[in-house]
């Protein structure tokens, strides 16, 4: 394990490296955004500005794809190790929900590039992606449902880990949020 030399206002408490947490906290603002653009662009009336919010949507969705693979390499390969922050039981449970976290962003990405190609998503009313199927409604609507489904689980994994987080911080004063400190 390779600990930190990174240390920041006095703190002793070991950091990742500028790339992992820079990789985090852009999924986290991925995330939140494209969950607010799902749950809310189908209250716009029909139209451009319609359109145009689904288009950043798949766009942040691929872009999403490409920065859950760079930090999942990145982890793999580059990323700096730090000592677990919980043993037992809390380090069972933590483990669990960073690889659900993973496996469920996946799913989400996954399954939005399925229903883009399914039906032939137009972006920003100039290019189209190829439509891979018939773009039936019902198979449309299942495969956007799992979407949604998904993507709820992950907000709901997230706000978890968040309030963990937060437990650490403010209540076990552990300052484990300096860890991930940009």
């Amino acid at each position: 394990m390779v600990m930190s030399s990174q240390y920041r206002g006095g703190s002793d408490v070991a950091r990742y490296d500028r790339t992992t947490i820079w990789l985090h906290w852009t999924t986290v603002g991925l995330i939140v955004v494209l969950w607010v653009i799902g749950q809310t662009a189908d209250w716009v009336p029909r139209g451009p500005f319609r359109t145009g919010l689904w288009s950043v949507h798949v766009v942040l969705g691929f872009a999403t794809g490409f920065v859950l693979l760079t930090r999942i390499a990145w982890r793999a390969h580059f990323g700096r190790v730090l000592p677990p922050a919980d043993t037992g039981v809390l380090y069972v449970i933590a483990t669990a929900t960073h690889y659900t976290l993973y496996a469920l962003l996946g799913i989400v990405v996954v399954l939005g590039i399925i229903d883009a190609l399914y039906r032939g998503f137009n972006l920003f009313g100039v290019w189209s992606l190829p439509q891979v199927g018939t773009g039936d409604a019902a198979t449309r609507h299942t495969i956007n449902e799992w979407h949604e489904l998904a993507a709820n689980l992950t907000v709901l994994v997230a706000f978890l880990h968040a309030a963990a987080a937060l437990v650490h911080q403010y209540v076990w004063r552990d300052q484990l949020l300096e860890r991930m400190k940009p």
